[in-house]
């Protein structure tokens, strides 16, 4: 399993800390120091709509400018956003097989997801 996301965010954080109170093993992929490749982005824009992997509300995208919100129209133009300014990617994201299980953290998600665990 894999936990994509950055190490300052606090919902990053909260879902690492919860894992790891659970004893839960997990790969942490850091979109600063590893960014994000071509490969990654296409296989989550064909499982996700690039309206949920983009996080609207949050400063990366509120600082963006007019034309650049306006330019992304649909998941190629969200791909080259999501790799240029990873920060805009709602986070964390979790992958098993390669497979998105859940975008975000709500611990309710989480005890359900990974109650087998």
């Amino acid at each position: 399993m894999k936990l994509y996301g950055i190490p300052n965010c606090n919902t990053v954080k909260k879902a690492r800390d919860w894992l790891d109170q659970h004893a839960i093993q997990y790969e942490f992929h850091d979109f600063k120091k590893l960014g994000l490749d071509t490969a990654t982005a296409q296989s989550w824009l064909q499982q996700q709509p690039w309206e949920k992997l983009i996080n609207r509300s949050g400063m990366t995208w509120r600082n963006l400018s007019d034309a650049e919100k306006n330019a992304v129209i649909d998941a190629a133009s969200a791909q080259t956003l999501m790799q240029e300014k990873t920060s805009v990617i709602k986070r964390p994201i979790v992958m098993k097989d390669h497979q998105i299980i859940t975008i975000g953290f709500k611990e309710a998600d989480y005890v359900q997801l990974f109650a087998k665990e």
